[in-house]
């Protein structure tokens, strides 16, 4: 099977699946050989090419994968067996955050309100979106904003994109208008408050493209007063290393989504501890589940390599615990 170019609508080089699931071109090329999937189509120059169903097969194998399930396992189940395999995994997920943090389920006008809007950014409507999200701003403030409107959202947006129901541009427009709502509330912020220690630096490491998580962190801290310095995303460690000499800072904050390979982020967050200061804390947050997994064993008196960040809400007993041992440190 041939298409006539790689530019047909509705089909994908092999470098174009690479960048959106994040599986290289040579594991794409040996599980086609092993498993029999993916199996892609030739263009006129002989390319593969990948469909939109086969695409958002790989999206679901890929989140699956990083869920901890093997290769051998996964990549030739049909979609529907993908499917069902996630939306446990998403239950299973939910359920579980939902006891540790003991909120309650969002009351049926929220999810009206969350399906509303995304029909309004499926009509690419940037201007109607905006002004929704900063109705909610004002009326019930930033804090509610983030874990009543965006955290939720991000999680239909992103099952929609997976799904295939929402194209990438879409997503990233929605990224955009959350991000800009979220930027112009922190400056208001800024302007009506002088910050105070911790002073925290905020980026991901290498690898981690994903920077909404990390600023909707940020809102929370500066609520909180505290003194942010925000990277932006994918900071190799030794430039993390340097801005916190030259900054002062006292935190290091990092972000992680689901699509980080557990074992490079815990190498990754062992290897930071050691090149810093042991005054400065690590604290990780995000979807990675390896985060909230028991850590190896530290010399004693040595603390933690990381403090777990799990839910947005835990930031403001971070800055409280932080700012208590300074007190004493202080009063010593």
């Amino acid at each position: 099977m041939t298409t006539s170019s790689s530019e047909t609508p509705g089909w994908h080089g092999i470098a174009d699946v690479e960048r959106d699931t994040g599986l290289s071109k040579d594991t794409l090329r040996v599980w086609e050989r092993r498993y029999g999937f993916p199996l892609p189509a030739r263009d006129a120059l002989g390319e593969r090419q990948y469909d939109n169903d086969q695409l958002i097969r790989l999206r679901h194998i890929r989140r699956l994968i990083d869920a901890g399930h093997r290769p051998g396992r996964v990549v030739a189940l049909s979609l529907e067996e993908l499917v069902g395999l996630d939306t446990q995994l998403r239950a299973e997920r939910i359920q579980s955050a939902g006891s540790r943090s003991g909120v309650p389920a969002a009351p049926a006008a929220c999810d009206e309100a969350l399906e509303r809007w995304m029909q309004v950014l499926r009509s690419q409507d940037a201007h109607g979106l905006r002004q929704a999200l900063a109705q909610v701003q004002m009326e019930r403030g930033l804090a509610r904003l983030i874990t009543e409107c965006v955290a939720p959202m991000n999680v239909l947006v992103g099952q929609a994109w997976l799904e295939g129901r929402l194209a990438v541009y879409e997503e990233h427009l929605y990224t955009e208008i959350v991000q800009s709502v979220m930027r112009q509330a922190l400056a208001q912020l800024a302007q009506a408050r002088a910050p105070l220690p911790p002073r925290i630096l905020l980026t991901t490491l290498p690898g981690e493209a994903h920077g909404l998580g990390l600023l909707m962190a940020e809102c929370f801290m500066v609520q909180e007063g505290c003194h942010t310095i925000p990277l932006g995303v994918q900071t190799p460690l030794p430039d993390i290393v340097t801005a916190v000499s030259r900054s002062g800072a006292d935190i290091v904050a990092l972000g992680f989504t689901a699509s980080q390979n557990p074992r490079e982020v815990r190498a990754a967050l062992d290897q930071l501890r050691e090149r810093l200061p042991p005054q400065v804390e690590i604290w990780a947050g995000g979807q990675c589940p390896a985060l909230y997994k028991p850590q190896r064993g530290r010399p004693a008196g040595a603390g933690p390599v990381y403090f777990p960040m799990e839910r947005l809400q835990d930031i403001q007993q971070g800055v409280s615990r932080w700012r208590a041992l300074a007190a004493h440190a202080a009063a010593a």
